[in-house]
């Protein structure tokens, strides 16, 4: 049996000057070109190793950090010579990737062709009705899903066993029992980054510096937001599971030795639950004398002190925050649950124990206005992150948002290319239009870069000032050299 598993190419129609984020993202979007940013694969790195552990002849190719073209996947595709391929889809790529999929099934009709992933438009019999070249779907959490596939494709037993799948059978589709979720992660081998160029993962927020180990402390979150699809849809539940700190730093040991890395970045949905258990992570890595800076996404009303302080002793150089709105009664009604009181003492905290901070906000949630954006904006200026992302609510198919709006009637398109909360909106609420979300988006950008931008002028000031005090005849150099340098190559 010989498995293909691939997060193919995803271009947006008309524009080369952007690319697709699909696996490895709980947000798939465009990028622009200039960007680094490329996440990690992790349930098809795990797959493969799962496959790999169990003697299943597998390739990985992700096409996105390899940027190729349609005709290079599909060469490599040929040279493999698969019985089975399994593709990474998303929401917005779904049609793309069904595009590809018809593509493969006429030019391989035997090819056996899967579809994983978070659109949960798909994990019904309806889809692959309308859909007569995919031969399965895997639901959720597929490691495992893939395995007895692909064994049981092997062997030529029935599909019936394989709990989590959705399959045809001649000309009606079959459905097979829900999987249970994995229940002790370290059983999971680690994820194949032999078959991957690990140089090109990349999530340098807050300057860290590059390349970057992406890397899963935990899987779920407990925490009902209702514009997140990720648990219900990868998951199922809200259920929350961990890794031990051994396995955790077994991991870092074995990637640090194998690999250029220069640091570490845990893309936990949220890292930070449970005190001791984030400590013991934190004296894992002292314990072990590992001295490379990592960062986490968590959030920030979970955070303690304790937390803080014992993973900056062990390298700790910089948080992601999901904020989302300053607007308390906004995230009341969004199930965040987020104190926002709590959420700015950590900030400040955060960042006087000299850890960088990374803030995430996002437009149009329910009860939104203009006013409430403006100060969302206006906060996050005040609360002077390191860095920062603003992005417009995309009400993915599995969210509880999605299905609000929904059934008011707001929902404006379900044309799933255009779910991309980076560039556009596809919804409208009582107060903001479609153009009123994307603009807001626009002036949000512009008004931190011009923070950014008198930030870095007030720091060259200051440091120009105490230079001059210290060193009067070196400074009035460095003016004389900046008053005739050349302004252009």
């Amino acid at each position: 049996m010989r498995v293909y598993l691939a997060n193919p190419p995803w271009t947006e129609e008309g524009k080369d000057d952007r690319y697709g984020v699909r696996a490895g993202s709980r947000w798939p979007h465009f990028e622009d070109s200039i960007s680094s940013y490329c996440p990690f694969p992790f349930f098809l790195a795990y797959t493969a190793a799962l496959l790999e552990r169990n003697t299943i002849t597998v390739r990985l190719r992700d096409s996105i950090a390899e940027k190729d073209s349609l005709p290079v996947f599909l060469n490599d595709v040929a040279s493999f010579r698969p019985d089975l391929i399994i593709i990474e889809t998303s929401t917005p790529s779904i049609h793309s990737d069904l595009d590809l999929c018809r593509t493969l099934g006429n030019r391989w009709p035997d090819l056996k062709i899967a579809l994983a992933g978070p659109h949960s438009e798909m994990f019904t019999p309806a889809f692959m009705s309308d859909h007569s070249g995919i031969f399965a779907v895997l639901i959720g959490e597929y490691e495992h899903i893939a395995l007895e596939l692909a064994q049981a494709l092997e062997s030529g037993q029935s599909l019936d066993s394989v709990a989590g799948l959705i399959y045809r059978h001649g000309d009606s589709v079959v459905c097979t029992p829900a999987r249970s979720l994995i229940e002790n992660l370290d059983e999971l081998p680690f994820p194949a980054r032999h078959l991957l160029n690990m140089d090109q993962y990349q999530d340098l927020f807050c300057e860290l510096p590059g390349p970057s180990l992406q890397i899963i402390a935990s899987r779920g979150c407990p925490f009902q937001c209702i514009f997140c699809s990720w648990p219900q849809v990868m998951y199922g539940s809200h259920r929350y599971r961990v890794r031990s700190a051994a396995n955790i730093l077994d991991e870092i040991e074995q990637s640090l030795e194998r690999y250029n890395i220069r640091s570490i970045y845990f893309d936990d949905d949220t890292f930070n639950i449970g005190e001791q258990r984030v400590i013991d992570i934190a004296n894992e890595f002292l314990r072990r004398g590992i001295h490379v800076p990592w960062a986490v996404m968590a959030r920030a009303d979970t955070m303690t002190e304790a937390m803080l302080r014992r993973m900056k002793a062990a390298g700790l150089a910089a948080v992601k925050y999901g904020i989302e709105s300053t607007t308390q009664s906004i995230l009341d009604r969004a199930k965040k649950k987020l104190d926002l009181r709590k959420a700015e003492e950590v900030i400040g905290l955060t960042r006087s124990l000299g850890i960088k901070v990374h803030l995430t906000f996002c437009f149009g949630l329910p009860g939104e206005t203009k006013d409430t954006i403006n100060q969302t904006i206006d906060d996050a200026i005040r609360l002077n992150p390191d860095s920062v992302q603003f992005s417009i609510v995309t009400p993915y198919p599995g969210s509880e948002y999605f299905d609000t709006l929904d059934r008011e009637g707001r929902i404006l398109t379900k044309d799933w290319r255009e779910y991309d909360g980076g560039s556009q909106a596809v919804f409208e609420t009582d107060t903001l239009s479609r153009a009123d979300l994307a603009e807001a988006l626009r002036v949000a950008y512009l008004r931190w870069q011009m923070h950014s931008l008198r930030k870095s002028f007030f720091r060259r000031f200051f440091f120009f000032f105490s230079e001059a005090v210290r060193h009067p005849v070196r400074s009035m150099h460095y003016l004389w050299k900046m008053a005739f340098a050349p302004k252009h190559v």
